[in-house]
């Protein structure tokens, strides 16, 4: 029999869920791993939420089927307020997804069941947030329409785009080929002036031997760019260092006359190149020097990783079309409760303001269905 249990923390999930990660790991995105979900918890979610893993596990065998990583914000719990459970992401996160065998059979059924246990959870939460997720994926559907016959009323939203490119085969001279004209000839360009007349070179960092230094050299270029200061900057160290024990670090500086001039923080993983951070010294803007990093990069991933896609993950950017070759959306879903006072009120403050909106009459419709509209 199956039957959904919670847990306080990563580390008080039995070996079976770890099992699961690594099952989920082998067709998925780093993103669902272990190691990044680890890190996210420990140096970002934790210092403002309770967390609250909610697992599909056998009575008897203490199988794992399916892992829902949760959390929520103590403080903003009060009793005037609905009680709302997020999703264990935060602006560090590019996607969200549960952790489950997508190729098992029952995989919609784990959903259900899982998604049954969060909605009958002791103290009852009035809403729950889910984002970002891939909108065109299968589970994002069966998470939906599970909250609906739970008896939840559901909103989606979208949350941002995401540019990715398909190499299909191509080598990076084939690839480069592809891009714009204007953007390939300023990076030939720049580059020839710089490595004639200003001691440019870029140095590549993989490993944990080499990263102290790098990281630093990283820390430098961050603070002297136009970016804010990290809400959590142990976040993105321990990210490098997690990347690094992984095997999965590329993290690029880049120098003119030994000072780092432009840094970036990309993760390679099953054949995928996820660019995760970039930075630059504004004052050297006029070398195109963020450019010349990334096709750097580029020629990287592609000629010695051999990935199969590059994934520019958060952001409609314009200067991202230029890189990539198509486009796809995140989206969230948010539920409302009916078994809640608060749950109700929510819902029908969210979707009668929407059924308002968009010209919608009947406001008890919305509640009972599902509404795809953006925030």
């Amino acid at each position: 029999m199956k039957r959904v249990r919670v847990y306080q923390n990563l580390e008080a999930l039995p070996n079976s869920y770890l099992k699961l990660f690594e099952t989920n790991n082998q067709v998925s995105s780093f993103f669902f791993s272990y190691p990044w979900l680890d890190n996210l918890v420990r140096n970002s979610l934790s210092v403002e939420h309770a967390m609250r893993f909610f697992g599909l596990e056998d009575e008897a065998t203490g199988t794992a089927y399916a892992l829902a990583p949760m959390c929520f914000a103590p403080s903003r719990q009060r009793w005037y307020a609905p009680r709302k459970l997020i999703a264990a992401a935060n602006y560090y996160s590019s996607l969200f997804h549960f952790i489950q065998d997508q190729s098992d059979s029952q995989a919609h059924e784990y959903i259900n069941q899982l998604i049954q246990g969060i909605i009958e959870d002791t103290p009852q939460w009035d809403s729950i947030d889910l984002h970002p997720m891939a909108l065109d994926s299968a589970q994002f559907t069966s998470i939906e329409q599970a909250f609906r016959d739970a008896g939840a009323s559901t909103q989606t939203y979208f949350c941002f785009g995401n540019w990715y490119l398909k190499l299909n085969g191509r080598s990076f001279q084939e690839y480069f080929n592809s891009v714009p004209s204007r953007l390939r000839n300023t990076i030939e360009r720049k580059s020839r002036q710089l490595e004639k007349s200003h001691g440019f070179t870029i140095q590549l960092v993989q490993s944990e031997g080499e990263l102290k230094v790098a990281a630093a050299a990283y820390g430098q270029v961050y603070q002297s760019s136009w970016k804010q200061s990290e809400a959590h900057p142990d976040f993105i160290s321990g990210l490098m260092q997690t990347c690094a024990q992984q095997g999965c670090l590329r993290l690029a500086i880049a120098y003119i006359n030994d000072q780092p001039v432009a840094a970036q923080l990309w993760i390679v993983f099953r054949g995928v190149a996820s660019i995760y951070k970039l930075a630059y010294d504004e004052k050297f803007a006029k070398f195109s020097i963020g450019s010349i990093l990334t096709a750097h990069m580029m020629r990287h991933v592609i000629d010695i990783d051999h990935v199969n896609e590059v994934d520019y993950l958060t952001g409609d950017d314009d200067y991202k079309k230029d890189w990539m070759s198509h486009r796809r959306e995140r989206w969230g879903i948010i539920a409302f409760n009916q078994a809640t006072i608060k749950g109700k009120l929510s819902g029908f403050w969210h979707l009668g303001r929407r059924a308002l909106k968009y010209g919608i009459k009947n406001v008890e419709s919305v509640l009972n269905n599902s509404q795809k509209l953006d925030e």
